[in-house]
This record gives structure tokens, sequence and C-alpha cells, in this order.
């Protein structure tokens, strides 16, 4: 299994049925893994832009992780509105971004640009990948961080050379995340949720101004009982 094939593996163990985006040349290993496989649905975008939003609206209306490609240089330059927005509105997606080959990175390659450096302030979390045998673990962790917590935008940085290469053993996908300077999951702050709730119930005419966390835990029901 060579790393494209790695890479959509893992997506769809992620629940990924759609991806969308535009081809180029750092990323048709990928596009090539894509027309080999019918589970994931490939839609084929006029600007990258475009495809950073449809990953946007995919996350806001399925609840799911939006997920959309683009290649190295000004197709991966052309999804940071998208990334941005996406960390503005807290919305769950994960960015791949094609890049020149390894051996090439920092000499001013065809279509090169430092998409690691240009979204570490707009993302959760930006991984370019080194070696194809780290793409699941990767892309394990790169959906619980979009998930998790506030929800936002994950980059993965793939160069050419890591999804053409083939994993040096056989595909394994992790069961489980474990981040050491990542702790979304922060103890219940009891107090001040008791003076909330003290609050509420002795408020004649309360007003909730509400925010779309309430729709990303899940937790419409439980603020109408209120």
């Amino acid at each position: 299994m060579d790393g494209a094939e790695a890479l959509l593996e893992s997506l769809k163990r992620e629940g990924v049925d759609t991806l969308f985006g535009i081809s180029g040349g750092a990323i048709l290993p990928i596009y090539d893994a894509l027309g080999k496989q019918d589970d994931i649905w490939s839609i084929l975008t006029r600007h990258e832009q475009g495809a950073g939003h449809m990953a946007e609206g995919y996350a806001r209306a399925t609840g799911r992780v939006g997920c959309c490609i683009g290649t190295s240089g000004p197709g991966a330059t052309n999804l940071v509105t998208a990334i941005t927005d996406a960390y503005m509105d807290s919305t769950p997606t994960v960015f791949l971004s094609g890049q020149v080959h390894s051996a090439n990175i920092g000499k001013d390659a065809f279509q090169e640009c430092d998409t690691f450096g240009i979204t570490m302030p707009i993302v959760k979390h930006s991984y370019l990948v080194k070696k194809s045998a780290d793409i699941p673990r990767i892309v394990k962790e790169a959906f619980y961080i979009a998930r998790t917590g506030r929800p936002g935008p994950v980059l993965i940085d793939l160069p050419k050379d890591v999804t053409e290469g083939l994993l040096p053993e056989e595909y394994s996908y992790p069961d489980s995340v474990t981040l050491r300077g990542y702790q979304p999951f922060a103890p219940a702050a009891t107090e001040q949720i008791d003076a909330a709730v003290k609050l509420i119930a002795e408020a004649k005419q309360p007003v909730f101004y509400v925010g779309n966390g309430i729709n990303a835990v899940d937790a419409a029901d439980e603020l109408l009982l209120l």
C-alpha cells in the first residue's frame, strides 16, 4: 500500500464519504487512488476556496468533520480564506494540501510554499508529513483535534514523495489518540454551573444568548429543557 492509498483508507476510517477539491501535480497520487475506489465521493470544484467553504458547509450540515484538498503552492494558499473562516467559526474541518518532494522543500521549487508556516495562526494544528508510515497516525490525530474541544480546522501537508512512497509495514489504523500537549476535556466548573442554574431558576423572564457551541456538543434539547 502506498501513502495515497493509506490516506484514503484512513479518511474512510474517520467516516469521510465526500472530498471537495481540485487536482494538481503534487496530489496526483491521491487522485489516482481516488479513481480506484468507490467509498469516497470526489467533488471537483472551480476553485480551492470554494472547496474549503463546501467542506465547512458539509460539517455544519452533517455534524461531521468536513474534508477538502488542494495542490501545492497556489492551491494551498487558495484554501487560506476557508481555513480562517473555519477557525473563526469553530467548524470541524481537515484540510489536505499537496507539497513538493521532501528533498525540494525550502529550495524555491516549482509551486512550493511554506504551507505549514502560513497556516499556523489559523488552525488548531498543522502537520507536515515526513514519512508514509506516519499517515494513519496523523489522520487519526487530525480528526480528533478537529472535532474535540472547541472544534476547528487542522491542516495536513503532504509531500508528493510521501503519498507515492510505500508503507514499510502492513497498514494499521490507531484505535486511540494520546497527545500530551492537547487535553480538550477539562473538569467541569461546577461552582460556576451551580451559580448559573441558581440565576436561571430565580429569573422571571430569562433570556439565553447562545452560540453555535450548543450545536457543536449536540445540546439543543437540553437547552430547550431550561
